[in-house]
This record gives structure tokens, C-alpha cells and sequence, in this order.
């Protein structure tokens, strides 16, 4: 029911995310903690006859956000987030939570964000990054304002260069959330464009076969002699690399 209730991918993944947290804080069925789905089924089960425990558990967590956010740790919305998910679970799994009482003492959360554009010599900075895909990442993150979900479902069939008549590459159009019911258009710049080809050229050389339904972010493979350990994948057997959990 839970993930029933999430209708987006992107959101159910934060909603997920967010539970999982919510578990670890409180040391709830750490026998379990690679399963999720396990660890849901056994704090609903319990929380439907022992709402005082539920509650409490609840309060222990937001009393530790809440002083997270006091501290400059984590922002009030961030927080308000991790009541959104923990609600929606409780709605669903019908354990009944008082949520006027409980939410009475959250910081109220800032109506616009503080925050800024990236500087040229932070992006810079960044970029130097020994790693392939944070250059394509950081580019085209920058260029279109997509946020850090939508790579979850980014293909390279998604990218679509834009052209001048002479044939020069201008931008790129990108299909976000494609599929889902918050999809649309956004554009990146010639230098965002050719870095995401550059990456995909790349992992082609080495026996990839491209195609439109490829990710636009894979795994990692050993490109050396060197031994990296099981962490390093095979160039010819991508894995999407699922930025939410990595």
C-alpha cells in the first residue's frame, strides 16, 4: 500500500528513502534492514496494536530532526518532508497517529529556499572530480535545473540535440520523467550536450553496446589491469547507477 500510494517513481524512491531513515534513527528491526518492504510490514503490524509505542517512536525521531534543524544540521522543510513520508505510512498502513498534536512543535519551514547558483570556479572545482560521470552530471544539472532524481529514469533516446542549418549543435532537449506523470522538457547547453557524448563514445569504445534505452548513468568498470575489487563492474553489462541510494 505504500507504494501503491506513491504515484511518481521519483517520489516513491524518496518516500522510501526517507523510511528507511526513520527506521535506522529509532533501531527499529536492524535484522532486517535490506528489507524494507519486511521492516514496514513489521512496524505496521505492531504499531496498529500498540499506538503509544508508534507515537513515541515518531516523537523520538522529529525531537532529533527537530534539533538537527536548530543546529543548522538539516532545514525545517527537509523536515516537514520526513512527516510527509512517515504520514503517508502510518495513513496507509491505518495506524492512527495523532498528527495535529505531533506536528504542533515542528519549526515552521521557510517559504523560499536560500539558496544560490553555483559559482564558475565551484562548478570548476567540481569537475576535476576523478570520475567520468560527474563532468556530463554537473553540466547538465546546471544547464537545465533538472533535480537529482531525474537521472533515475534519463535514457540517452531522452537527449535530442538541437542543430543549426549548417549542422552545428546549438542545445539539447531532454525528456524528463519520462513515462511519469510529472514529465516534460528541458534544455541543456552545447557543452552539456557533447560531454553526455563524450560519455557515452567513451563507454562504447569499450564494448558497450548504445543504444536509445541505455542509461545515461551506468556503473563503473575497471579500465586498468589493476585489481579495484567486486565494487568495479563489466563495460559490456551496464547497471543503472541509482543516484537517490548511491
Amino acid at each position: 500500500m505504500f507504494k501503491y500510494s506513491a504515484r511518481a517513481e521519483v517520489r516513491r524512491k524518496y518516500y522510501e528513502r526517507r523510511i528507511r531513515h526513520f527506521f535506522d534513527l529509532i533501531g527499529f528491526d536492524l535484522e532486517n534492514k535490506t528489507d524494507l518492504q519486511k521492516r514496514c510490514n513489521n512496524f505496521a503490524f505492531k504499531g496498529r496494536s500498540e499506538i503509544k509505542w508508534a507515537t513515541e517512536q515518531i516523537i523520538k525521531f522529529l525531537q532529533f530532526q527537530k534539533d538537527g534543524t536548530q543546529k543548522g544540521e538539516i532545514t525545517a522543510a527537509t523536515l516537514r518532508n520526513f512527516v510527509k513520508s512517515i504520514k503517508l505510512f502510518c495513513e496507509v498502513s491505518d495506524i492512527s497517529i495523532p498528527w495535529k498534536k505531533i506536528t504542533r512543535g515542528l519549526p515552521r519551514a521557510r517559504q523560499a529556499a536560500n539558496d544560490r547558483a553555483p559559482t564558475v570556479e565551484e562548478i570548476q572545482k567540481l569537475v576535476e572530480y576523478p570520475d567520468r560521470r560527474i563532468k556530463p552530471i554537473i553540466f547538465t544539472m546546471v544547464s537545465s535545473g533538472i533535480r537529482l532524481g531525474a537521472w533515475d529514469l534519463l535514457q540517452w533516446k531522452h537527449v535530442q540535440s538541437v542543430t543549426e542549418k549548417n549542422g552545428e549543435i546549438i542545445a539539447a532537449k531532454l525528456l524528463v520523467y519520462s513515462g511519469d506523470v510529472e514529465e516534460y522538457y528541458a534544455f541543456i547547453t552545447a557543452e552539456a550536450y557533447n560531454s553526455l557524448k563524450e560519455w557515452m563514445d567513451f563507454r562504447a569504445s569499450y564494448g558497450e553496446k548504445i543504444t536509445g534505452n541505455s542509461w545515461l548513468m551506468r556503473d563503473l568498470w575497471q579500465t586498468t589491469n589493476m585489481n579495484y575489487g567486486a565494487r568495479w563492474g563489466l563495460a559490456i553489462n551496464p547497471k543503472r547507477f541509482d543516484i537517490l541510494i548511491s
